[in-house]
């Protein structure tokens, strides 16, 4: 009785088109290589490289500045020798704590 019931329920309400457009709506979205899925996946990346290449930029645009400012500014460069390579005149003492 129930099997009849199901039987006539999906003769009544299931068509061969509405199958067919489901079928190629869940192919479309989920199981080919252009699936929605994959294309959030993608854009998640695209968003993290995005800010990847923005942060480099931003050390990129400043060692520039830097490099700039070593080639034209003396005292710039020596404060940069002393305070990363601690070097020092000959007639000074260093004394470097931490």
């Amino acid at each position: 009785m129930a099997m009849n019931n199901f039987y006539a329920w999906c003769k009544r309400y299931l068509s061969f088109t509405l199958l067919a457009a489901v079928s190629v709506t869940v192919l479309v979205l989920f199981v080919n290589e252009n699936s929605l899925l994959r294309t959030v996946e993608q854009e998640r990346r695209i968003t993290e490289l995005e800010a990847a290449i923005s942060e480099s930029t931003d050390t990129l645009e400043y060692y520039r500045g830097l490099n700039h400012s070593l080639d034209t500014d003396k005292e710039t460069m020596e404060r940069i020798v002393r305070e990363q390579y601690h070097m020092q005149h000959p007639d000074e003492d260093v004394y470097i704590y931490e």
